[in-house]
């Protein structure tokens, strides 16, 4: 079987799972209700209006990262013989962690201003909200490594 980082990164599937991270992040952010909503919604806008296809860059850059950090987590329930997104849920601090501490480091090095000033501005309450996304994650990675 192929490791997480292997099926991720295949590339007949990457540009479909590209696609599907994208639309998670959408769909995420617009889920955002209340102050906290709002301010997430504001700094995803000015985040995609740094330029053209941004947040699809992004992404693309990501996630051989993302999928390795992921690996020990996916490969648990794969071992286990679990389902892979009820472990990812059951999992949520430990794969919010893996996901943040690639980002800070990216973040640290930004080029845009923009994007390092809103995620200093949002970083506090990140990992609520990726917390938040780790079903719907759980459920994209059971889609295309399982």
């Amino acid at each position: 079987m192929p490791t997480l980082t292997e099926s991720l990164t295949d590339p007949s599937k990457k540009p479909a799972i590209v696609d599907d991270c994208c639309k998670l992040i959408d769909e995420e952010v617009a889920d955002k209700s209340g102050l906290s909503g709002l301010a997430i919604k504001a700094g995803y806008g000015a985040v995609k209006g740094v330029k053209p296809g941004f947040v699809r860059h992004v992404v693309e850059d990501l996630l051989p990262e993302f999928a390795k950090a992921l690996e020990p987590i996916h490969g648990e329930a794969v071992a286990q013989s679990k389902s892979v997104s009820a472990h990812f849920t059951a999992n949520t601090a430990r794969a919010a962690d893996a996901l943040l501490g690639i980002t800070d480091a990216k973040a640290k090095h930004a080029k845009s201003a923009v994007v390092k000033g809103t995620y200093e501005k949002l970083r506090p309450t990140a990992k609520k909200h990726v917390e938040q996304a780790i079903p719907r994650l759980g459920k994209l990675i059971e889609k295309y490594a399982s």
